[in-house]
């Protein structure tokens, strides 16, 4: 079962690299622009905001992995460590998501998207 919350945590975290990249990289691309339902004005005028929110996406990613590398690569002892990271990245990732979903219930598919392999992981950590 800690195969499958490393697999599923490695999955939410490129899912956060990728919202990294359209908060942080492309937020004022039309097709980004699409995905989050906002108009060019908004975008720029935004693009401060966005450009930051990428970072706390891109950072929940990085200790994902760290807490996967850590569980993989590390003795025995290493085990809680790695159960704590991964616990606090998808954790936070899954508070995100239901802030998401009750801040805009038009962000739902987003939310899903963006808490339900984390959420998986962490009942498989909790199983495991």
């Amino acid at each position: 079962m800690t195969t499958v919350a490393f697999v599923l945590a490695g999955i939410a975290a490129l899912i956060h690299v990728y919202i990294f990249r359209l908060e942080s990289l492309a937020w004022t691309d039309p097709k980004t622009r699409a995905v989050f339902g906002t108009t060019a004005e908004t975008a720029e005028v935004t693009k401060p905001l966005a450009y930051n929110q990428g970072f706390y996406n891109l950072f929940l990613a990085i200790i994902a992995v760290i807490g996967i590398a850590v569980g993989a690569f590390g003795s025995a002892s290493s085990d809680d460590v790695s159960t704590a990271l991964i616990h606090a990245a998808c954790g936070s990732m899954v508070a995100a998501a239901l802030v998401l979903a009750t801040s805009d219930s038009s962000k739902l598919r987003g939310a899903v998207i963006q808490g339900v392999a984390p959420a998986l992981a962490i009942l498989a950590l909790l199983l495991s």
